[in-house]
């Protein structure tokens, strides 16, 4: 694939696993345009974490909606994109786990994933989707570093089970280009080191002698 059909990067991983660093430093990188999840504005999330059971499933139409109107833009537009987090991670893991652990009500999950296949025929998968993986010490870890208040509330087990969730997904995924990364002791945004080995590997997978098709 050249790198004028290259169009859309996408950064998966669990809370914590340093998406929007990696994001945004990959963007510099490679000038690409950069659309950050939307956690600054998001009128639910301080709520969600407080009272998961009340607001999980306004919380998950707000990110479908956000990340469904990311994914027209990025098609729409005539600039290479690089996200942070795909809508398939709001219905294929944040949604269900949910809903299993009995903070969303069966209704309103049937809900969420009847809105979210309807949305998914008009949603194309990205060009390359990047995996960070993170064991569960190393993403507390983070989310400690960074001192959000209201990630102080993430229940561990909350925290796991996503993760459970990250990599059954992860080993099934099957729509698109795929690159995972470890990033356990690693530090993107200070070690340039570390940021290169991922350059090194984005650069291999997308314009090397083998790029994706």
């Amino acid at each position: 694939m050249g790198k004028e059909k290259v169009k859309h990067i996408a950064i998966a991983g669990n809370i914590g696993a340093g998406k929007t660093t990696l994001t945004g430093l990959l963007g510099k990188n490679y000038n690409w345009k950069v659309l950050y999840e939307d956690t600054t504005v998001n009128p639910y999330l301080e709520d969600f974490y407080a009272d998961m059971s009340r607001w999980s499933f306004n919380l998950q139409i707000y990110f479908l909606n956000s990340r469904f109107q990311q994914v027209n833009e990025i098609r729409e537009g005539n600039q290479t994109v690089v996200q942070d987090r795909t809508i398939y991670e709001d219905a294929k893991i944040f949604a269900p786990n949910l809903y299993e652990m009995n903070f969303m009500k069966k209704r309103d999950f049937d809900n969420y994933i009847s809105l979210f296949e309807l949305m998914s025929k008009f949603v194309q998968p990205p060009d390359l989707l990047i995996y960070l993986k993170a064991d569960v010490a190393t993403l507390v870890d983070h989310i400690q570093a960074r001192g959000r208040a209201y990630e102080g509330k993430i229940n561990l087990d909350y925290l796991k089970k996503l993760n459970e969730k990250y990599n059954q997904w992860i080993d099934g995924y099957d729509i698109g280009n795929l690159l995972i990364i470890d990033i356990k002791g690693k530090d993107f945004l200070n070690n340039k080191e570390h940021l290169g080995e991922v350059i090194e590997k984005i650069d291999a997978t997308l314009f090397g002698l083998f790029p994706i098709e």
